[in-house]
């Protein structure tokens, strides 16, 4: 797994799935961030980057 997201800290914001360029992230209905198609991750770490509640890492 490339990416490692600490539900407990997402306030689902949606800042993470807005900069992904490969659209591997998307907020859930439940309103936690969630990888859809972590297949496509290039592990840019734009996502990782730009989270505010430091809730998203990626293994590079």
């Amino acid at each position: 797994m490339s990416l490692k997201i600490i539900t407990k800290r997402c306030k689902g914001c949606g800042i993470c799935a807005a900069f992904c360029p490969k659209k591997v992230l998307a907020v859930s209905e439940v309103g936690k961030v969630e990888a859809v198609a972590e297949e496509n991750c290039i592990k840019c770490g734009q996502c990782e980057m730009r989270c505010p509640d430091y809730a998203i890492f990626v293994d590079k």
